[in-house]
């Protein structure tokens, strides 16, 4: 059975501290998800996987890159530590590196979802690098930059850090632009694949029981 719900369905993006890439990519995934007329029916929020930066704000040069690309710049948000509830509760979660996705699938083991990682074509199959659903009900766990067409393909066997979104924190402004063309060029990726997955509930919702 389809986990996902045909009323809301419910996007995590997480990182490592929940100030720079995940906000980022939680305030972009929101414009897109508003723009393609799906606001009402489609939730994100983000996490980190650690707690260090618990409570504090999004950096202040995320805020400025936001600003200077016309997005909201995530006034009112608190960084937390990403929870196994969390992610029993999400129907997709987009880590931005390997290590975050290490981190997600451990924790959706200790929310009792059993998987393997598997990797494949990125374009929005259900064999798609980092991906984690176990018998249909679980999250499903994919790389962000699975989603850009133009991100490198993991092969079989292969390491997905390729698919990382790098930390700008260490950087400059020139990091934050890039963090952001990273994000913006999977951002319509992740619609299309949402926008499936509720017209494959709506389907199954209409059909006769």
């Amino acid at each position: 059975m389809e986990r996902v719900s045909s009323d809301v369905y419910r996007v995590m993006t997480v990182c490592t501290g929940n100030i720079c890439r995940s906000p980022i990519a939680e305030i972009v995934l929101r414009d897109r998800f508003e723009a393609a007329g799906l606001g009402d029916r489609v939730v994100v929020d983000s996490s980190g996987v650690s707690d260090e930066e618990h409570g504090n704000p999004v950096d202040r040069r995320a805020r400025r890159v936001l600003a200077e690309h016309g997005y909201d710049t995530g006034d009112g948000h608190r960084a937390h530590q990403v929870t196994a509830a969390e992610v029993a509760g999400r129907d997709l979660l987009l880590p931005m590196t390997a290590h975050h996705a290490r981190a997600l699938r451990r924790l959706a083991a200790r929310a009792g979802f059993a998987g393997d990682r598997l990797t494949g074509d990125r374009s929005g199959g259900d064999s798609d690098a980092g991906r984690f659903e176990a018998d249909g009900r679980g999250p499903v766990i994919r790389m962000y930059r699975s989603f850009d067409p133009d991100a490198p393909r993991v092969g079989p066997g292969e390491s997905e850090h390729v698919l990382d979104v790098d930390d700008p924190w260490y950087g400059g402004m020139e990091d934050f632009e890039q963090c952001l063309a990273e994000i913006e060029a999977g951002a319509d990726g992740v619609v299309e694949f949402v926008r499936a997955k509720l017209a494959r509930a709506d389907g199954a919702a209409a059909r006769p029981a």
